[in-house]
C-alpha cells in the first residue's frame, strides 16, 4: 500500500475542568493531547513512548473513537473516522481493536473464556453457527498458546500472563487490521514479558497485523517497534526508526529517557552518559510557554527555548525532532548543565 493505514492530523484532546454545583462552568482544560500528527503504515509496529500522563493512552483511545477529539482529524484506511455513524462506525470499528494494560480488570470475572470470546464475535456479527463458532474459539486459543479446555474456565483461574493471552485472543476474534496495545506487558512479571512480546510479533507475521504499541518501557519497545514516537506533555517531540532512535537520540527528553534504561554490560553502564532531570512534569492544565520540556532540559538556552514553541522538523540524519538546538546538542556544540527549576503550574 502507498497510503498509511492510520493518519493522525493535528489531533487535540482537551478535557474540561468543571466547577460550581449549580452553574457547572468550565474553568480550564486538561490538554491531554495537544496537536499530535503521525502516520502508521500497514504491517508495521509504531511504538509510542513517554512518561505516565503524557497522553499516550488518550491518543490511542482517540484513534479507536473511544474518546472524542477536540480538534484535528483521524483517517483510517482513507476514511475520516469523525464522519462515521451507526452501522458504518460499527463495521469500521471491527477492524480496530485494543489490548488493555491490566489483563485481570479488562476481563469480566463473571464470564467464562468462551463467553468473553463469543461476546466479541456476536458484537460484530461474526458468529456463524454453533459448530463454526466453537471451532473458531479453539483456533483463537491455539493462536495465543492456550489449550481448548480453557474455554470453560474463568479469569480468576489463570495467571496474569494467561489472562493477557485471553485479551489478545479477544482482540483477534474479529480479524482486525489495527491493534492498539496499551502497555500490554507492564503489568506482567519480567519473566513473562519477553514471551508476550514474541507472541505479538508472531501474530503480526501470521495475520498481517498493524500495531500501535504504547509503552513507557523503552527496553521493550526496542524489540518490537519499527518506528518510535516520543511524547512529552501531550505533544510528539521526536519520531524516527527504532534502531536510529536508540543509536542517536535527537531530543534531550529522549536522551534522558534512554539514559535511565539499564545496560547489562557493567563496563558500558559505567561509561555511558547519565541525565538526571530535576523538577516535576508541568501541569497539562497550564503548560509552560515555548518548548514544554525547557523547564527540565539540561541544554536549555535563553534564546528561544522559553518563548518559541519548536515544531517537529527533519534533522540531517532523518530524525523528526521538536527541538531548536537538536543538531547542536548532538554535535556537542552546546554543553548540558543542571536543569532549571520546574515551571510553577497549579493543577
Amino acid at each position: 500500500m502507498n497510503e498509511p493505514l492510520v493518519s493522525v492530523e493535528g489531533v487535540e484532546v482537551h478535557f474540561p475542568i468543571k466547577r460550581g454545583a449549580v452553574l457547572d462552568r468550565t474553568v480550564g482544560h486538561v490538554r491531554a493531547v495537544d496537536g499530535v500528527s503521525l502516520e502508521i503504515w500497514p504491517g508495521e509496529t509504531y511504538g509510542l513512548v513517554g512518561e505516565s500522563g503524557c497522553g499516550k493512552t488518550t491518543l490511542g483511545k482517540a484513534i479507536l473513537r473511544m474518546i472524542k477529539t477536540t480538534r484535528g482529524r483521524i483517517v483510517f484506511d482513507g476514511i475520516d473516522l469523525s464522519t462515521l455513524r451507526g452501522e458504518d462506525l460499527r463495521r469500521t470499528r471491527s477492524r480496530m481493536q485494543m489490548i488493555f494494560q491490566d489483563p485481570l480488570s479488562s476481563l469480566d470475572p463473571r464470564q467464562s473464556v468462551e463467553s468473553i470470546l463469543l461476546e466479541a464475535l456476536r458484537a460484530h456479527q461474526r458468529a456463524r453457527g454453533r459448530a463454526w463458532t466453537r471451532e473458531r474459539l479453539r483456533e483463537l486459543l491455539s493462536a495465543v498458546g492456550l489449550p481448548a479446555m480453557s474455554l470453560r474456565k474463568y479469569p480468576h483461574e489463570f495467571s496474569g500472563g494467561q489472562c493477557q493471552r485471553i485479551g489478545i485472543a479477544r482482540a483477534l476474534a474479529v480479524q482486525p487490521d489495527l491493534i492498539v496495545a496499551d502497555e500490554p506487558v507492564s503489568a506482567l512479571d519480567v519473566s513473562i514479558r519477553a514471551q508476550m512480546v514474541n507472541l505479538l510479533a508472531e501474530l503480526q507475521q501470521e495475520f498481517g497485523l498493524t500495531y500501535l504499541f504504547i509503552a513507557h518501557d523503552l527496553a521493550v519497545v526496542r524489540h518490537i517497534a519499527d518506528r518510535v514516537g516520543v511524547m512529552y506533555l501531550g505533544q510528539l517531540v521526536e519520531e524516527t526508526r527504532a534502531d536510529q532512535l536508540y543509536a542517536t537520540p535527537g531530543h534531550p527528553y529522549t536522551r534522558a529517557l534512554l539514559s535511565a534504561v539499564p545496560v547489562p554490560d557493567p563496563v558500558v553502564e559505567d561509561r555511558r552518559e547519565r541525565i538526571l532531570l530535576t523538577g516535576d512534569v508541568p501541569s497539562p492544565v497550564a503548560p509552560p510557554p515555548g518548548c514544554r520540556f525547557h523547564t527540565r532540559c539540561p541544554w536549555r538556552q535563553a534564546d528561544g527555548c522559553g518563548s518559541v514553541q519548536p515544531i517537529l522538523h527533519a534533522t540531517a540524519d532523518g530524525h523528526w525532532v521538536a527541538c531548536h538546538y537538536a543538531e547542536q546538542i548532538k554535535a556537542g556544540r552546546i554543553r548540558g548543565r543542571a536543569a532549571p527549576p520546574a515551571h510553577p503550574n497549579i493543577a
